[in-house]
């Protein structure tokens, strides 16, 4: 979630559309927020465009979390995945991953 934000436009998202990306629910995503947001980590705005809507905002904290703890995801991900690959299958990898993560995240969405 953390990354989401921190690649976001102004580092915030309408909920609706976070949740679409991280794949829960809105309920789940509320519940994860508020846990966030009580870490500091995060924090609600109200959507300045949207009135019913609110947006998600990465904080300074949260921030400074995601670049604390990528090193770490990075060796895991290394460690657990990347490392398995040939050199001739990283690009064919790199594209399947960029056409599911390019997908609408909902069909009766673009």
């Amino acid at each position: 979630m953390l990354l989401n934000l921190a690649e976001a436009a102004d580092h915030r998202l309408r909920m609706r559309d976070l949740a679409d990306r991280v794949l829960l629910s809105r309920s789940g995503l509320t519940r994860l927020v508020d846990r966030m947001a009580t870490a500091g980590l995060v924090s609600r705005q109200p959507d300045p465009d949207d009135r019913r809507g609110t947006l998600a905002c990465l904080t300074d904290t949260g921030l400074q979390t995601l670049r604390r703890a990528a090193p770490v995801h990075l060796r895991g991900v290394q460690e657990h995945f990347a490392r398995y690959l040939r050199d001739d299958e990283v690009p064919v990898v790199r594209d399947a991953l960029e056409r599911i993560s390019a997908r609408p995240t909902r069909p009766d969405r673009p």
